[in-house]
């Protein structure tokens, strides 16, 4: 990914970009901005110059520095909750009538509305014209440089416009944000009505059931890790800034900026371990929670210092530790959890014994650096996500070319996922697109989500019902559900 050690704050060099982070003490204003003053601007993403396009343009923001500062925002009405304590899912539409007017419903956006609020009605241009533009003037980040015109004839020709998973719910309650701009793994779901995201300092629990917000980790305020025993690793931190995160089975694992460390379980207080894992390159780049060929539960953390990092998942105890020739920016354990994929700054993909990290196979075909990964639940296939705008393929059992290559519309893919029963892959890139595919039809058919703003993570629900998507924007962050149409649930059960 780059070296840290220039700060957040710093420009990028010619190759290797460092991270920046937009909840700096002092810092107002946007990642945008800083990409508009770099040297290197011509290579970065760049968005639209045009004032009037001002209020849309994806941004990094603390959200009580620009409450206020958009002509166009309505400030977000406090609601009372006490209500729905007892509410029942089946009456969802109930909250018509109390919900903030900066969310948006599935009525609401039936009848008209945009389903992020953005009041095309009052521009004078039309959401079609501003995409056709943005589509246009997009610049995706490349680390490696050169002809993509072989790769692309090699991509799956897809069928887009079908229709997986419908909109639900989009909410302004609970705002996503971004540290670092290749790292796009801040949020998850652990049920359909439990989603967990990154909103500045705060770690913070969205009820899609109540609509509600809640902070459950404060990583500002000094965090003293309460297991300690002799041997153990974990020191206390303060003021961490979160690049990735994990949860799964009550466990939140997050690592920080700095090359930080944190476990907290989600039914108790406080964080049960904490630890700056390296001060060399540290940016922490991923973490995963995963369960050996023995069922034990395990903790791994990717470093951008080229090491990876196993921990026991309940003493937090440091059981092993590999190396790599090159920084480490995502990994993921297949599903029997004997093989570990490793994904970082080469175009080469590399696949390793879990229990020894003994490189067994290279993948080869993807022209740029690579920052996401997924097995299928089957765990046959591999899908990984990559700056070239792609996303590969690879049939686990012949690994000398991938399956198949997926393309983006304008940018890398930056996050990937498969649904629990294997039936979806989703696939975002850095910004305004997900795409949804169905590997039933040999991964041909697609649904194309189309959105504005910087995507900060994406996530199925454990029972696939559900799919959330967090956007990162200045004045329209928010978390948006997407619910799956149950009539494919209904033929799959009849064929």
């Amino acid at each position: 990914m780059g070296p840290s050690h220039l700060g957040p704050q710093s420009h990028y060099p010619a190759a290797k970009p460092s991270g920046f982070t937009a909840i700096s003490s002092g810092m107002v204003g946007s990642s945008i901005a800083l990409y508009a003053k770099s040297s290197k601007k011509s290579r970065i993403m760049e968005h639209f110059q045009n004032d009037d396009l001002e209020y849309v343009v994806n941004d990094y923001y603390d959200v009580r520095d620009f409450e206020h500062d958009d002509p166009f925002d309505e400030p977000e009405p406090k609601r009372d909750t006490a209500d729905f304590d007892s509410f029942d899912s089946d009456f969802e539409d109930d909250f018509e009538s109390s919900k903030p007017k900066t969310d948006t419903s599935a009525v609401e956006a039936r009848n008209g509305k945009d389903i992020q609020g953005i009041p095309w009605e009052r521009l004078n241009f039309t959401r079609d014209k501003y995409r056709e533009t943005r589509l246009r003037q997009y610049k995706n980040y490349e680390n490696l440089y050169g002809s993509r015109e072989e790769m692309e004839k090699e991509c799956l020709q897809v069928e887009k416009g079908k229709a997986f998973y419908d909109f639900q719910f989009n909410t302004r309650l609970v705002k996503s944000t971004i540290v670092h701009f290749q790292l796009r793994n801040l949020l998850w779901a652990t049920s359909k009505h439990d989603v967990y995201l990154m909103q500045n300092y705060s770690a913070m629990h969205w009820s899609s059931l109540l609509r509600k917000g809640k902070e459950v980790l404060n990583v500002a305020r000094p965090i003293v890790p309460s297991l300690k025993r002799s041997g153990l690793l974990s020191q206390q931190l303060s003021r961490v800034q979160i690049s990735t995160m994990a949860v799964k089975e009550n466990l939140m694992v997050a690592g920080g900026f700095q090359g930080e460390l944190i476990c907290k379980y989600l039914n108790q207080p406080g964080v049960a371990f904490c630890a700056k894992l390296t001060t060399d390159n540290a940016i922490t780049n991923a973490v995963d929670v995963y369960c050996n060929p023995s069922g034990a539960m395990r903790v791994m953390a990717a470093n951008n210092d080229a090491q990876i990092r196993i921990f026991d998942a309940e003493t937090f105890a440091s059981l092993n530790h590999f190396s790599f020739d090159w920084s480490v920016n995502n990994t993921s354990v297949s599903p029997d959890g004997k093989l570990l994929a490793v994904l970082g700054d080469s175009a080469e993909c590399l696949i390793a014994d879990a229990q020894s990290g003994k490189v067994t196979s290279s993948l080869k075909g993807h022209l740029d650096y690579s920052f996401a990964s997924a097995w299928h639940p089957d765990g046959h296939i591999l899908a990984t996500g990559n700056q070239d705008t792609t996303c590969r393929l690879w049939d686990i059992r012949n690994l000398s070319k991938s399956l198949a290559i997926l393309k983006g519309r304008m940018g890398a893919i930056r996050a990937v996922k498969f649904t629990s029963d294997g039936r979806f892959l989703a696939m975002a890139e850095p910004a305004d697109f997900v795409h949804v595919f169905d590997t039933k039809s040999g991964y041909v058919n697609c649904q194309e989500i189309d959105l504005f703003g910087e995507i900060a993570g994406i996530s199925f629900s454990p029972d696939t019902e559900s799919l959330f998507v967090g956007v990162a924007d200045r004045t329209y962050g928010s978390l948006l559900e997407f619910n799956r149409r149950q009539y494919y649930q209904y033929l799959d059960s009849i064929l």
